[in-house]
């Protein structure tokens, strides 16, 4: 039996420096903006949590504020969990309710991909609603960021940044993300060290985009395998062939290939043309803090 070099675990990189280092990062970054406030969306998930548990530690419970924006077929234990939340660390949030939207844009909106279908019973347009509602929640997010003066926080993991699963400009987006380089397993290990509630740690990873919907199912393979498969593609730089060498399924080490790479538009900012002698992202690109 081959053996397989997995994910270093939170404790084995010494989780008192990171969760420093998060803190510092929040602080730090906030502060830069000419702020002292972040907003971030609470969906009642594992990650969501994590974020705010850092952003509270960081700058103390009175500049954290919380949105709980659900959809009339979110599950009842996802609000249960995001407030579960905001009263253990006793932040401010708001509980906003996106079904009128959401369901006024796709009240007419029964042809997908040139076929007629019933209204929620073809995969593709559950996608695109799950689409719709993550730029809404994301749209409502900045609107009050500005309302209150505040950065809005990310909530995406490594894992879901390097598959792509997440929506260009709804959940992906942020000002600034304090987990966007820890891998979902770590997550569940930092959820631990942060006294994150039992509920949200051992439920089933899912976006909530549906009854019954599941992100490992939906991906096809576990976070797990998934983890450890792309800490060696991307971490380690391993090419595909020496990590299947290792004892990791061919198939799905060249799935998770695959959808790292057609993602990679999802993690660059937008392309620009180049005509001018300094070009944004192209030569004008210096890490300055202008502050």
């Amino acid at each position: 039996m081959k053996h397989k070099i997995e994910l270093p675990k939170i404790d084995e990189l010494n989780f008192p420096l990171i969760y420093k280092h998060l803190g510092n990062f929040i602080k730090s970054e906030v502060l830069k903006a000419g702020v002292n406030r972040v907003v971030l969306g609470l969906s009642g998930g594992i990650d969501s949590a994590a974020s705010c548990f850092l952003a509270a530690s960081a700058l103390g419970k009175d500049n954290v504020t919380a949105l709980i924006m659900p959809y009339e077929s979110s599950s009842k234990s996802s609000m249960e969990d995001a407030l579960k939340v905001v009263n253990t660390l006793g932040i401010k949030y708001y509980v906003l309710d996106i079904s009128k939207q959401i369901n006024e844009y796709f009240k007419d909106k029964t042809e997908v991909s040139g076929n007629v279908v019933a209204a929620g019973d073809d995969i593709a347009l559950k996608l695109r609603k799950g689409n719709k509602m993550a730029r809404e929640r994301m749209s409502i997010l900045y609107d009050y960021s500005y309302k209150l003066n505040s950065l809005v926080l990310g909530t995406s993991n490594k894992s879901e940044l390097l598959l792509g699963y997440g929506t260009l400009y709804g959940d992906m987006a942020s000002a600034l993300n304090p987990i966007g380089d820890i891998y979902k397993t770590q997550i569940y290990q930092l959820a631990e060290h942060l006294g994150i509630p039992k509920t949200i740690i051992n439920k089933p990873p899912s976006a909530d985009l549906w009854e019954g919907q599941s992100d490992e199912s939906e991906l096809g393979f576990t976070y797990k395998t998934a983890d450890d498969i792309m800490y060696l593609l991307i971490d380690k730089m391993y090419k595909p062939e020496v990590v299947i060498s290792l004892g990791f399924e061919e198939n799905t080490v060249n799935k998770i290939y695959e959808r790292i790479k057609k993602s990679q538009y999802k993690r660059r900012m937008p392309l620009i043309a180049k005509v001018s002698e300094r070009t944004i992202n192209i030569d004008f690109r210096y890490l300055r803090d202008w502050a």
